[in-house]
């Protein structure tokens, strides 16, 4: 696992800010969430972890270096 620096973590915390909408493009468990599940970003750990509220429940983080997302615009 890649450990990001603290400029990254900056930049993640400005462009995935809570309550912002993401999509899921990839994840790495067997947990995961569909390919395409959409959530609501709760905040960036200081790891870098996306924590994201899934749409279908799931808590699992988008983890740094290994998961994928996108952010989505609000529609409503």
């Amino acid at each position: 696992m890649r450990i990001p620096t603290r400029e990254i973590i900056e930049r993640l915390r400005s462009e995935y800010p809570a309550g912002c909408r993401v999509e899921l493009l990839s994840m790495d468990d067997p947990q995961a969430p569909p390919v395409g599940t959409l959530g609501t970003v709760i905040g960036v750990d200081d790891v870098g972890s996306i924590m994201v509220s899934w749409d279908n429940g799931s808590g699992l983080n988008v983890v740094y270096g290994e998961d994928c997302c996108r952010k989505v615009e609000n529609n409503g």
